[in-house]
């Protein structure tokens, strides 16, 4: 187990550590970016990753581990090593969010880097070098992008509510709630659509199953310290670092607003 004794003060040092490397490696990346890098497919054919997505993982291994090396590791471009669940404090880390969109030549990617404690996000940080944008929060520490402090929209009676949805989420929707929305189109990088709720330009999502650890803890930290949550369809927070780090259904949006959301997409449990 480590030999961590968590203050607020920890959790700000280790978020100014994980702002350094997630630029460093956001900076890294942007050196491929458009400039047709080596492409393989994982996950039986189904997942792309990019030389960029090695050589950022490379960086935030190197620098953070450095740094905290008693310090568990889970990253979506590692092997997964079960040492990390003997860890109470884990690095939680998407060295690019959103390759398909990278790969694409399209903005929207970030580099996403969590500090995980007891299951939960204690620091956080996304950078988007792509959009020179950088969202960070600390469990002691309020939401920020680009250094200016950011909140989700409160919901308001009657207003029509952007939530980003797949087309197919959309006919599985409770009908009433279904009239009340204006459908996002596709984001590429989940953790930057999160971050979007946090940031009030869109109002809400759900998350289909399947996603990971590293797609949402730096965001899901954000986005509380914005004024929103992200839960499952219980409303159940999201636990980090157990042996399957994968995630069923989701639902994301200012608190306000979340219970109601979760309420329309109940179909999508076995959807």
């Amino acid at each position: 187990m480590n030999a961590v004794h968590p203050s607020p003060e920890q959790w700000l040092r280790d978020l100014d550590l994980i702002v350094t490397a997630a630029k460093a490696a956001g900076e890294k990346a942007l050196t491929y970016f458009r400039q047709n890098p080596d492409v393989q497919w994982k996950n039986g054919g189904r997942s792309p990753v990019s030389e960029a997505d090695f050589a950022a993982n490379d960086i935030l291994k190197e620098k953070l581990l450095a740094a905290r090396p008693n310090y568990g590791w889970l990253s979506e471009e590692t092997d997964d090593d079960e040492a990390r669940l003997g860890c109470e404090t884990v690095f939680v880390v998407d060295p690019i969010d959103g390759t398909r969109a990278f790969i694409a030549g399209k903005n929207v990617w970030c580099v996403s880097v969590a500090v995980v404690h007891g299951g939960r996000p204690v620091a956080g940080v996304l950078y988007a070098p792509a959009l020179d944008e950088l969202f960070e929060a600390s469990l002691t520490s309020v939401a920020r992008k680009n250094g200016m402090v950011i909140t989700a929209s409160p919901g308001h009676e009657g207003v029509i509510r952007r939530i980003a949805l797949a087309e197919d989420v959309i006919p599985v929707l409770e009908s009433g709630y279904r009239t009340g929305i204006s459908r996002v189109p596709h984001v590429p990088s989940l953790a930057y659509r999160i971050a979007m709720i946090a940031d009030g330009t869109i109002d809400g999502t759900v998350v289909k199953k399947n996603s990971h650890d590293w797609d949402i803890a730096a965001a899901d930290l954000i986005l509380r310290r914005a004024g929103g949550s992200l839960c499952d369809l219980q409303g159940q927070t999201i636990v980090y670092n157990r042996p399957d780090v994968t995630h069923g259904v989701m639902c994301a949006a200012e608190n306000a607003a979340l219970s109601a959301l979760i309420a329309a997409a109940q179909g999508l449990e076995s959807h």
